[in-house]
């Protein structure tokens, strides 16, 4: 969290950014109220925790001044398609506008460089206020209120909104756990040492010996710059192999190129998932824990009970399947201390 000491202008849109809904707008036009900017990517686990709490802002504070805007900056190729986006703004219940930044000319004027990021602008269109990553909840929301009394002296403005989650309250402890891992060859770290090829189909043999912050592939793939595939005609399973330090998993999966849906089998160290361990996206059952893929999107793998060292698997068939990240989160609510009255 930072309040800007020194009168910094906003700067305003570009032209050419498109508006999937609720524009176009120009911060001109909404002097003598606040606006929040949410820089954010439909993807990200860090912007998907955020947005429980901007859409409550918007709800509670636009009837009073306020002006919220989703700038959407994709971090992947495939989430420069605006209908992906789109449909990530219905399936999360935006009703605020939403723009496009599809070449990072916002990102750049306002020289970001977090997902998410919030950014407050008072009502003469100065910077007031930012915010990088999760958390800070009451602070910025404390920070909105102070620039809609500055507006509007006379305002009557609720109580601060309580945590959406129980890991976003007092007493959360966040663990230092795995950083996120990306799967194309441009940004990741491959742990395979023999036979590596970029941009074209391979077949890999997982060398069973594995360390923290890398991946590990078996059977066909096809190692690319932003991302990790089966190729078409590839035989038998191919395996991804993860050793990871968190909590919960998250992975960035587009399904196959080819047509239809993909289908993922899920190991955490050797065994299918077990029933309290899978995330959202995860039917476990005794003998397979799957993952069905019919969207471009992040999807909820692990979610378990503590936090712990694993290995995680994943297994398909499905060509065409594509890979792109990994995150890990650590947030857990921190046991009472029986010592204490």
């Amino acid at each position: 969290m930072q309040e800007e000491q020194g009168p910094v202008r906003a700067p305003e849109f570009p032209p050419e950014v498109t508006w999937l809904q609720g524009g176009p707008l120009r911060l001109a036009d909404l002097r003598g109220k606040p606006v929040l900017l949410d820089f954010w990517d439909y993807t990200c686990v860090n912007c998907l925790h955020t947005l429980p709490y901007v859409r409550e802002w918007h709800g509670r504070y636009q009837s009073l001044g306020l002006t919220v805007i989703g700038v959407h900056a994709p971090e992947f190729s495939f989430a420069r398609e605006s209908g992906n986006v789109l449909r990530a703004v219905r399936e999360h219940d935006i009703q605020y506008p939403v723009v496009l930044d599809n070449h990072y000319a916002i990102w750049q004027a306002y020289a970001n460089r977090y997902w998410p990021a919030k950014y407050l602008i008072d009502s003469s269109g100065y910077l007031r206020y930012y915010h990088f990553g999760e958390g800070a909840y009451g602070q910025t929301e404390e920070a909105i209120q102070g620039l809609l009394r500055e507006s509007f002296p006379q305002i009557l403005l609720p109580g601060l909104m309580e945590p959406v989650r129980p890991e976003d309250g007092p007493g959360a402890v966040c663990y230092r756990v795995t950083p996120e891992l990306y799967l194309g060859y441009q940004r990741g770290a491959i742990g395979n040492v023999a036979a590596v090829q970029t941009d074209r189909p391979s077949t890999y043999r997982d060398p069973g010996k594995h360390v923290d912050n890398y991946f590990y592939l078996d059977g066909d793939w096809l190692l690319a710059g932003e991302y990790l595939a089966r190729p078409a005609g590839a035989g038998g399973e191919s395996r991804l192999i993860v050793p990871y330090m968190a909590k919960a998993v998250n992975i960035v999966v587009h399904p196959p190129t080819y047509g239809g849906g993909g289908t993922l089998r899920v190991l955490q160290d050797g065994k299918p998932l077990a029933a309290d361990d899978g995330g959202a996206d995860v039917v476990a059952g005794p003998e397979a824990s799957l993952v069905t893929v019919d969207t471009p999107r992040m999807y909820r793998i692990v979610e378990n009970r503590d936090i712990d060292r694993h290995e995680l698997e994943f297994r398909t068939t499905s060509d065409g399947i594509a890979f792109y990240a990994l995150t890990f989160t650590s947030c857990v609510i921190a046991e009472e201390d029986p010592r204490q009255p």
